[in-house]
């Protein structure tokens, strides 16, 4: 299976390293996704990943931190995809003068 490959989640990508690393476990040997093929209930311990697109949803971001009897959520929305837009001319204007290479978000942001 290899890691997340799920385009356009970075953010999700990210929040999962994250608490792999907490966790002190391998991101890659611990994820489950629907992408994948995987269905029903994860194995436990695993990090799982899903995606839901369709209608006029712009973005729907979520985020849940699930445990036996409770969960967390972290939610963002987008009410349309200028946003997007804006982050993708931000990021041409600063590969300008930039060596051909592959960047990252984060060197992009400045963080």
């Amino acid at each position: 299976m290899g890691g997340p490959h799920l385009l356009g989640d970075a953010d999700g990508i990210l929040l999962g390293e994250a608490a792999a690393k907490g966790r002190g476990i391998d991101l890659a040997s611990h994820t489950e996704s629907g992408r994948h093929g995987h269905t029903g209930a994860r194995r436990a311990g695993a990090i799982g990943f899903a995606a839901l697109r369709g209608g006029t949803v712009a973005g729907e971001h979520s985020v849940i931190l699930a445990g036996e009897q409770e969960r967390i959520t972290l939610s963002h929305s987008a009410e349309n995809r200028m946003i997007f837009a804006h982050g993708a001319v931000k990021g041409a204007g600063w590969l300008i003068g930039k060596a051909p290479a592959r960047y990252t978000m984060a060197e992009v942001l400045g963080l």
